[in-house]
């Protein structure tokens, strides 16, 4: 394997391992809305796809305000919204509720739009997987859904744990890796429920110029 080099002598990794793109498949197990001024939302039985995201949900839009996953921006810069959609999985929810000493944790506490059965740690899949809904709407995977104390007190609340603010505190280190996906719309369009999906996972590897 030859050996490529910077301009100034500075050496690069080898080839990087690259695995292959692969399909997989996957269903719709339940559909949910924000359709008040709050981030929990309500099951529903379909939901429509504009390319700002979900009619009528708490977070439509082309853009969005940055916070505090977003260090490098004022908070309250606007930005593009890339998470447009919240999509989890019920083994990662069950998981989670187990970390937490919870005997459930419903997708609704946690403002999720999605629940998707059938992807083995749906959390992992990497940014650039698109979602194939048979009816026709096409969504893209920004990435991880990094887990934070709003979810939390709100997880706390609707589970019944007495000190909000410690179950606040627990759910960002319980749910880390587990919180699901973030994704936007590439192709509008309906989506219902048991809906069957084809999921296109991208090549990938690690960048370690």
């Amino acid at each position: 394997m030859r050996e490529a080099t910077l301009p100034f002598g500075h050496p690069l990794d080898p080839d990087p391992d690259i695995v292959p793109a692969r399909k997989l498949s996957a269903r719709v197990a339940g559909l949910y809305a924000a359709v008040r001024d709050d981030f929990e939302t309500r099951e529903v039985e379909s939901l429509d796809f504009g390319f700002d995201g979900i009619q009528g949900d708490y977070h439509q839009g082309p853009t969005r305000r940055s916070g505090g996953r977003e260090p490098w921006y004022a908070r309250g810069t606007e930005i593009r919204n890339e998470r447009q959609v919240s999509i989890v999985a019920p083994d990662e929810l069950a998981r989670i509720a187990r970390n937490m000493d919870l005997a459930a944790i419903r997708p609704e506490w946690v403002g999720a739009n999605l629940l998707i059965d059938g992807l083995p740690m749906l959390s992992f899949l990497p940014a650039g997987t698109m979602l194939f809904f048979k009816g026709g709407t096409t969504l893209k995977v920004d990435g991880q859904n990094a887990p934070c104390r709003i979810a939390g007190r709100r997880v706390a609340e609707r589970g019944g744990i007495e000190d909000r603010e410690v179950g606040a505190l627990l759910f960002p280190k319980a749910a880390k890796r587990l919180r699901g996906l973030v994704a936007w719309v590439e192709k509008p369009g309906r989506i219902v429920r048991d809906e069957e999906i084809s999921v296109r996972v991208p090549e990938q590897w690690i960048y370690r110029a």
